[in-house]
């Protein structure tokens, strides 16, 4: 048998030839709240930034509004949990009008249990034209427990 060790890529760098949007130029970002450590820019940073975290528990928003419309193909979210048990539901919502109407994507579940299950990936296959504004909400606990909503990154393609 002919082997080789391949040396691992980590899912939050990987790129699949996808070029992604550089959303800190191309959109505004509302936030319900952020950790001052850890401010809602570096989730849409590549490399390993500690991403963004909110500021108090409960649920949370993430919103894009873009400066021109935009087409959209892929969606790609990593979230991680490091300290606390949990279960986690956002809701993943586009708008081709500013936010007057809101279309969903996707609304996913996931339970978080540190320390072995403690990251969260998701990639979406889109087929999205004009889109004005790109929402994420946030529950990070759906049982009612106190949590903190978490983001470590968030790529658009």
């Amino acid at each position: 048998m002919r082997k080789r060790l391949i040396t691992p890529i980590a899912e939050s760098i990987r790129t699949r030839g996808e070029r992604w949007l550089d959303v800190e130029r191309m959109a505004v970002v509302e936030v319900t709240s952020e950790d001052k450590d850890f401010p809602v820019e570096s989730a849409f940073v590549s490399g390993d930034a500690p991403g963004w975290r909110a500021a108090a528990a409960g649920s949370q928003t993430i919103r894009l509004v873009f400066d021109h419309p935009q087409r959209l193909r892929c969606i790609f979210l990593v979230f991680e949990e490091t300290e606390t048990e949990r279960m986690q539901e956002f809701v993943l919502r586009w708008s081709p009008d500013g936010g007057s109407s809101l279309r969903e994507i996707v609304r996913q579940q996931w339970n978080f249990s540190p320390p072995e299950t403690i990251r969260e990936v998701e990639e979406y296959q889109v087929e999205l034209s004009n889109v004005t504004m790109l929402e994420l909400f946030i529950k990070p606990n759906i049982s009612g427990g106190v949590a903190r909503a978490s983001l470590k990154n968030l790529s658009l393609s």
